[in-house]
């Protein structure tokens, strides 16, 4: 094997990365959109532009095994995991609406728009019973269709797209009750992180209805009085399931310490920020103000679960790229020269 064909350690590592890695960006970019809310500006371009890196490497790495192994790349795209990709670029998406780049969130969700579908369809053929936290990633795919489109319309005053997002927002809530059923409870004492998701999805649901809610208060006729109370009820209404869901599953961690790395806790750190950035929309969207102190705490506790989660990343990540600089160092020492 010559030289210019030899894998490089940096290379070999990244195509081992599981589809789950994808939870990754989700995690950054709503730690992203939370610390916007709080007004913590500097920070929150910090985790969007962490977001956008490892996004940027993770669609390399999913577009070069679309050509280089196409097998592999549909045995990847068959895992729960494979809908991060929808999940991950909405979240980004929403983050750059906010921002005010409307042209790239509007790029971003057309993307997300266009993946869903055929992800959605391979993971949803290999759903069986007694399924991990990661069986909630099809609502959490959808629900992000939503956030971004219903954040869009706002930003561009264009009623269509928050009527579009209604689609999403409902067939998300279907998709929960779903995955619920095939939902493993044990998970939430012997799950490796992605049990949080039971949460998760419910937080970025309740975040759907408040920026369709937000949408809606933007001058734009939506819908009548009628919807608009059934769309602001269900809204809390999730948000409150959410918060529950955040305190079993906090009370299990407590009960059943789960100390170890695993690039599962990503999946963990996501409804965290989620739960936050939920939390600080719907009381902006329903005029709640006392559940404004709540959701900055929150995104406090989603920060330092990022930190720690990272700090576990890069100690594997250092022992991975060891690793691959051995195995390349082992092919090297008997190729033919």
């Amino acid at each position: 094997m010559s030289s210019a064909t030899r894998p490089s350690a940096l290379r070999t590592w990244v195509a081992q990365r599981p589809p789950a890695a994808g939870a990754a960006v989700m995690a950054t970019g709503i730690v992203s959109v939370a610390l916007h809310l709080t007004g913590r500006e500097v920070l929150s371009r910090i985790a969007l532009a962490l977001a956008c890196a490892a996004w940027l490497i993770l669609a390399a790495n999913f577009v070069h095994l679309l050509f280089s192994d196409r097998t592999q790349w549909v045995e990847r795209a068959g895992t729960p995991g494979a809908l991060t990709a929808v999940a991950a670029t909405a979240v980004l998406g929403t983050r750059f609406s906010v921002l005010g780049w409307s042209l790239v969130a509007a790029v971003l969700l057309v993307l997300a728009a266009l993946l869903w579908p055929w992800l959605l369809f391979l993971v949803v053929q290999h759903w069986g019973r007694r399924m991990p936290g990661a069986v909630f990633l099809g609502c959490v795919a959808t629900e992000g269709l939503a956030v971004l489109a219903a954040t869009l319309a706002a930003a561009t005053s264009t009623p269509w797209l928050a009527h579009v997002a209604l689609v999403p927002f409902w067939l998300g809530i279907v998709l929960y009750l779903i995955a619920l059923f095939r939902f493993d409870l044990r998970q939430v004492a012997r799950g490796a992180g992605d049990h949080w998701v039971a949460g998760g999805a419910l937080a970025i649901s309740a975040l759907a209805g408040a920026k369709l809610l937000a949408a809606a208060g933007t001058g734009m006729y939506l819908w009548n009085a009628d919807d608009h109370a059934v769309l602001h009820d269900l809204t809390v209404f999730l948000l409150a399931l959410d918060l529950a869901w955040y305190a079993v599953l906090l009370a299990a961690e407590i009960a059943w310490p789960r100390l170890r790395y695993d690039v599962r806790r990503w999946s963990t750190v996501f409804p965290l920020g989620m739960t936050a950035a939920a939390t600080l929309s719907v009381a902006a969207a329903v005029d709640v103000p006392w559940l404004d102190a709540p959701g900055r705490a929150l995104v406090w506790i989603a920060v330092a679960g990022w930190l720690a989660v990272a700090a576990g990343a890069v100690v594997r990540a250092r022992a991975g790229m060891r690793s691959a600089r051995a195995a390349a160092g082992a092919v090297r020492s008997t190729a033919p020269r």
